[in-house]
């Protein structure tokens, strides 16, 4: 029986789902709890798409990724099922931890939106997991990252 997951994911789990890379058999079983596990939500803020977008088109421009293979990754993505959380309420409070903790303001959207909703961020980015270390905030690596690697 598959255990419910509820967390927020950046784009640097889901891109591992297009380009062959360490972690991608975590992200895949990740996002195939999506279909196999009724309870199971994956959220994004709705800027996700845009960042995702961004890292194919550098695949793509270093000629390591056709761009007939990126168009149909983004079909692909912007299939799941995942629960899109609007950029405006989670820039004030975004902002405050970008500064306090020195990261992007994107990533701390996510930060943010994983704080609003109570579940971990995951996430392939370790600048990210460094610069959060020792901080209330639940910032946790995809390929430790506890659902992942249990049997529930």
């Amino acid at each position: 029986m598959n255990s419910p997951v509820r967390c927020v994911v950046d784009a640097s789990v889901a891109i591992k789902l297009f380009i062959e890379q360490e972690g991608s058999e975590q992200a895949e079983v990740l996002f195939a709890k999506l279909s196999t596990g009724p309870d199971t939500e994956l959220y994004v803020p709705e800027l996700f798409y845009a960042e995702c977008a961004n890292v194919l088109w550098q695949y793509v421009r270093r000629a390591n990724y056709p761009a007939t293979d990126a168009k149909a990754s983004l079909v692909r993505l912007k299939a799941l099922a995942l629960q899109r959380v609007a950029i405006p309420e989670l820039v004030n409070e975004a902002l405050d931890i970008a500064i306090a903790h020195n990261i992007s303001a994107y990533d701390a959207c996510y930060v943010e939106l994983s704080e609003r909703l109570k579940v971990p961020l995951v996430t392939a980015d370790s600048k990210l997991i460094r610069a959060l270390e020792g901080t209330n905030y639940q910032v946790l690596s995809l390929t430790t990252f506890p659902p992942l690697n249990s049997n529930g």
